[in-house]
């Protein structure tokens, strides 16, 4: 397979929109990067979304609007970049994660991958997780291997911490193959909470759907008894690989800062977030020399400012180093895309738990 231009859609626990990023790649290289795009949810359908979240409700027809929301959103990247369907080889389509029980053997992204398919008129890859899951793996995070090759494609030195707070946090170790157990040169796993409980939070005492730059949190004191009682959940003690479901720290976190006043509760959230990536260090074979940020929190400077002190190390957001921290995961499923063309694996032993590197994904003609 020869490098060819794939559009990588992805629709993260944030809900804010869909992004969608062209790459050239043949699953190994990146040959060129494309135009990308951030289109919004309609608030209508963000709320539809939401109330499917545990996939319980009307699962199907929120699945059928994602993905009609997705075709548009190819529909209006192709107009951008000047391309025709004909250009694309390939549409890698994460759909939205409702569900996400990997000790149950369960992960449930909704999205009707051969519905894209027709709408767009290229062929589509969908369904990243549920092999890995189906034997034994965690199913994410998945993007690890896309953070390895846009390292290779920099020149970075390892060891390096790449960190993305979505809804989730999740962190991908890149260091030696020698340095590892198993000779793998990666190690991920899902840190705690990303900005989920936060947006939640900010949502129910302040009528905002995020802490926008982490002002709100600014003005507040992290309550730090709350914040060791946050910490003491036992994910945190648990060896990767690991992952979590978006609201799986709600109501125990719900339980602890329910008492405190509004901006007190964000600063403590915060704080909690970026702590729990600094416990995350403890399970890493060295210190890493940098922490590069993607996902929508390196755009809170309250998190950002936590980060630096709870991690001691230099931290900086992925736009700083020239990647494209808005689109990164879109990029990475086009990414994955061409390794599930070419039947190449998707997940490792060290970055979801499976038992021996394994692929994934399902295709659709167009």
């Amino acid at each position: 397979m020869q490098p060819c231009w794939i559009m990588g859609l992805m629709s993260g626990t944030s809900m804010d929109g869909i992004d969608a990023a062209l790459l050239r790649t043949d699953g190994e290289r990146i040959a060129e990067f494309g135009p990308a795009l951030t289109m919004p949810y309609e608030a209508a359908l963000r709320d539809r979304l939401r109330k499917v979240l545990g996939g319980t409700g009307e699962v199907l027809a929120v699945s059928r609007a994602i993905t009609i929301a997705h075709a548009e959103a190819v529909r209006a990247l192709l107009d951008r970049a000047g391309m025709r369907a004909a250009d694309v080889a390939w549409l890698g389509f994460h759909g939205h994660t409702v569900l996400h029980r990997p000790d149950q053997r369960r992960t449930w992204q909704i999205g009707d991958g051969a519905l894209l398919a027709g709408l767009a008129g290229i062929g589509t890859v969908s369904d990243f997780r549920s092999q890995d899951v189906a034997m034994g793996g965690q199913g994410a995070p998945l993007v690890p291997l896309y953070h390895a090759a846009l390292a290779r494609h920099a020149g970075f030195q390892p060891p390096l911490l790449v960190l993305n707070l979505g809804g989730v946090g999740n962190v991908t170790y890149i260091g030696s193959a020698s340095e590892n157990e198993g000779g793998d040169d990666l190690i991920a796993f899902d840190t705690g909470p990303g900005n989920a409980l936060i947006d939640d939070w900010m949502r129910r005492h302040a009528g905002q759907p995020q802490d926008e730059g982490g002002a709100f949190a600014a003005r507040g004191r992290i309550d730090e008894a709350a914040l060791a009682k946050l910490l003491a959940h036992p994910y945190f003690q648990a060896r990767p690989p690991k992952s979590l479901d978006r609201d799986d720290f709600a109501a125990f976190a719900a339980g602890i800062v329910a008492p405190l006043a509004a901006e007190d509760g964000a600063a403590t959230l915060t704080a909690f977030t970026a702590a729990a990536v600094a416990r995350g260090l403890e399970h890493l074979p060295r210190k890493p020399t940098r922490c590069l940020v993607a996902g929508g929190g390196r755009h809170n400077a309250t998190m950002m400012r936590l980060l630096t002190r709870h991690l001691d190390l230099p931290v900086e957001t992925v736009d700083a180093v020239g990647w494209r921290g808005d689109h990164l995961e879109a990029e990475a499923f086009a990414f994955l895309a061409a390794r599930a063309v070419r039947g190449l694996p998707l997940s490792l032993p060290a970055t979801t738990g499976v038992p021996r590197p394994v692929g994934g994904g399902r295709l659709y003609k167009s």
